[in-house]
């Protein structure tokens, strides 16, 4: 539900003039932080929201020089300097900056995103607080990956056993994730209505709950997290945050980023085996469809499979 939509639905809600005006100047908070470009929203209810943040490329090229103030070096310089870091993994510099953000996520996304043990988080208590009264529901249903254990496909979902039914697949598992987030959440405040204790009556609450918190990470570890969570292979919802977060940064640092997008998000790493077999490939003018990589026994299944779209991503 977009921003606009939960603004409407709590005028129509007809709740108490004390707990609406409070909603309505947190979500009218949130409204103008959208329209000022510090807010992007992301999934069916979720947002990405820059609080704060401390320094820009300014910042990082003076921790590398290691001095006070700007001088007299030029933006070249400054993108030269910025860019020898980023190549040969000078980090330290990057960490001069501080960003804070304020996050609405499904807590099986916030699950992935909380392995990121390098930030600074305070998440809403369903201890002290009733739990958000929302949960993400899936606009597609996606299919296990035959070739990565932890991945998706996008091949269709279809019937167990290619059985015919009068709807889809996917509308039927979208109709039980509809009753089932119904029911998980009339139960929650039934147990409320009884007087159990907010911490154990939240404990069948599902995973596309939504939760809140505060994220304040340095310059460093952010690009990291991204260049994790932006890559084609992260779970579509937490790459949806991630690229919402990389839009709010990049004007802040654009040589920084120009940097980022060529040595990290958009570069390759060849293993020792690939140069090798690269190698022997230009010896002998072979072109990638006349290799024979199921005879490698150096290379799994998956490396094979990486091995290939790196030779198309150069062109062979």
């Amino acid at each position: 539900m977009s921003l606009q939509s939960r603004i409407k639905a709590l005028k129509d809600a007809g709740e108490s003039e004390h707990v609406t005006a409070e909603k309505f100047a947190a979500l009218l908070n949130l409204a103008h932080s959208k329209n000022s470009g510090c807010l992007v929203e992301c999934l069916d209810d979720g947002f990405v929201r820059l609080v704060d943040h401390m320094g820009n490329d300014s910042a990082v090229v003076q921790a590398a020089r290691v001095s006070y103030g700007a001088g007299t070096r030029s933006v070249s310089d400054d993108r030269g300097l910025i860019r020898y870091l980023m190549s040969h993994r000078h980090t330290t510099p990057l960490e001069m900056t501080e960003w804070k953000f304020h996050v609405r996520v499904p807590m099986d996304c916030w699950r992935q995103w909380i392995r990121h043990r390098t930030a600074s988080v305070n998440e809403y208590s369903t201890r002290y607080s009733e739990a958000i009264d929302s949960m993400q529901t899936a606009t597609t249903w996606r299919c296990q990956s035959s070739i990565n254990k932890q991945g998706s496909s996008e091949q269709k979902i279809k019937w167990p056993d290619d059985a015919e039914m009068t709807i889809s697949a996917e509308q039927y598992l979208s109709d039980r994730e509809s009753e089932l987030h119904h029911k998980a959440r009339e139960l929650y405040e039934e147990r409320l209505r009884f007087g159990v204790a907010r911490e154990q009556a939240r404990k069948d609450l599902p995973l596309s709950t939504y939760t809140e918190a505060y994220w304040k990470i340095d310059g460093h570890n952010l690009l990291h997290f991204l260049e994790l969570r932006m890559e084609k292979h992260a779970q579509l919802e937490i790459r949806t945050y991630a690229n919402a977060i990389a839009e709010l940064v990049k004007p802040y640092i654009p040589l920084t980023w120009e940097a980022f997008e060529d040595y990290c998000l958009n570069s390759m790493t060849l293993s020792s085996i690939e140069q090798q077999m690269i190698q022997e490939m230009v010896s002998a003018h072979v072109h990638k469809n006349e290799i024979n990589l199921e005879t490698c026994e150096l290379l799994n299944k998956r490396e094979k499979a990486e091995f290939v779209e790196k030779l198309s991503k150069l062109g062979w």
